[in-house]
């Protein structure tokens, strides 16, 4: 049974485009597209038939399907042939129960989900693959795609350049000048992309990669590009699948370009119209307080939607102010009876001290969800009994600059309440042994 998806745009226009078609926008209105799939055919097979096929498949070797990501390909992308995938095996990620750090929060059933134990430490890995599958499926077709290239804080260019190292194609990426930890920018200098340096923020990158992309015949894989979307929506038919098929109660996501909140709400909705699921969870979007523009539109209804000056924040990955996938979070939100928060770096700094206390290794982004969730419980806008799912984004690997200015208590704007410096001890057994009591005193207090 061949299946089949599309373009088009969110504004209700109806205009359509084939996904082998190099455009991000509506050529009618210009608002953003999102892709569609022939949800008669999908439904010609139950609800338990996909259970049982994405069950089959899941973590598995025949190719490409034992990717988390490939592994629904008739719900993500039908129209790459499978010779055409480009996958490192993506997806499958931990979805860790933090039984300690709840019991701390004062919550039961608290889970993290580790979207940033993958290929190349964030959950970017997870659009890369669809994105640069279908570049790769348009080349063997005949289209001339001589690069691809995004604008990014980090993440984002570490996927694109090893998914398009794996294609053997040329990845371009547009960072800006110091704004992003070494071992980000390591990452795409090692894939052997052309790696931009260029003294701006983010959105100045974006803007700047745009124009080159449009006058060049360069393809961008920015989340504006919807076919990442796709790939990052199985996080929540991951989420459900590990599960065994049951929703959570709430999920909690940090936003900064909105894309990830767009694809979350996109999987579930999907899930629930194909009869998978029966209900909905809220979900949260958390945002740094220094790049919040989403959480100022959630202050006013979202009646209105301003672009800020996002300013340096630790989450440097959410550093965003005029965020791309603005109206597709807030609808995502609105049918979700979501709710935006935002945390201070001192609160996204301790949370994530915090987790790393309890056996996790967060980056400052899911410190950010984490600070969140506890602004929320105290707030009583979550409840203790409630089945929570925090999206971890990115592996703390990434941001060791960041773990070891907090432990220094060098962060400017964070008290460091859990630092945990090396304990300087003279090479004797009773100053070894005196220091170790000491500490176990400590805890027994």
């Amino acid at each position: 049974m061949p299946y089949r998806a599309w373009f088009q745009c969110i504004s209700g226009c109806d205009e359509k485009y084939e996904l082998n078609e190099i455009v991000y926008q509506c050529k009618k209105c210009g608002d953003l597209l999102e892709v569609k799939h022939d949800m008669d055919k999908l439904r010609r097979h139950s609800s338990e038939h996909w259970k049982k096929l994405f069950d089959e498949r899941y973590r598995r070797t025949r190719w490409p399907y034992g990717s988390s990501v490939w592994g629904k390909k008739e719900w993500v992308c039908p129209n790459v042939a499978n010779e055409n995938v480009v996958s490192l095996y993506e997806g499958g990620s931990n979805l860790f129960w933090a039984e300690r750090l709840g019991k701390e929060l004062g919550i039961a059933d608290l889970w993290i989900k580790q979207c940033g134990n993958a290929h190349t430490g964030s959950f970017k890995d997870l659009g890369m693959t669809v994105l640069v599958s279908m570049v790769k499926q348009m080349i063997a077709e005949g289209k001339n795609i001589p690069a691809v290239a995004c604008a990014s804080t980090g993440d984002t260019s570490a996927a694109l350049a090893s998914y398009c190292a794996a294609a053997g194609i040329l990845a371009i990426v547009f960072l800006p000048k110091n704004k992003v930890s070494h071992a980000q920018l390591i990452q795409p200098i090692a894939n052997g992309a052309l790696t931009l340096s260029i003294d701006t923020d983010f959105d100045g990158c974006m803007k700047l990669v745009r124009e080159i992309c449009s006058k060049n015949n360069i393809y961008l894989a920015n989340s504006m590009n919807s076919l990442r979307i796709e790939g990052q929506k199985t996080v929540s038919m991951e989420i459900v699948q590990q599960f065994d098929w049951e929703v959570p109660d709430v999920v909690i996501v940090p936003g900064g370009n909105l894309g990830n909140t767009a694809a979350l709400g996109k999987g579930f909705l999907m899930m629930k119209e194909l009869g998978l699921i029966r209900k909905l969870p809220r979900i949260v979007c958390a945002q740094a307080a220094k790049a919040n523009p989403l959480y100022l539109s959630y202050l006013k209804d979202f009646k209105e939607f301003t672009p800020i000056k996002a300013q340096k924040t630790l989450a440097n990955a959410i550093q965003i102010g005029d965020p791309v996938s603005y109206k597709k979070a807030i609808n995502v939100l609105k049918t979700f009876n979501g709710i935006v928060e935002q945390a201070t770096e001192d609160e996204l700094a301790n949370a994530s001290a915090q987790a790393d206390k309890t056996g996790l290794f967060c980056c400052p982004h899911t410190g950010v969800a984490l600070a969140v969730l506890i602004k929320l419980l105290k707030k009583n806008m979550i409840r203790p009994d409630e089945k929570v799912v925090v999206i971890s984004t990115a592996h703390g690997l990434k941001f060791t600059e960041f773990k070891i200015c907090y432990h220094e208590n060098k962060l400017e704007e964070v008290n460091s309440r859990f630092a945990n410096l090396p304990v300087e001890v003279s090479p004797q057994y009773d100053a070894v042994k005196t220091t170790i009591c000491r500490k176990l005193e400590q805890m027994s207090s």
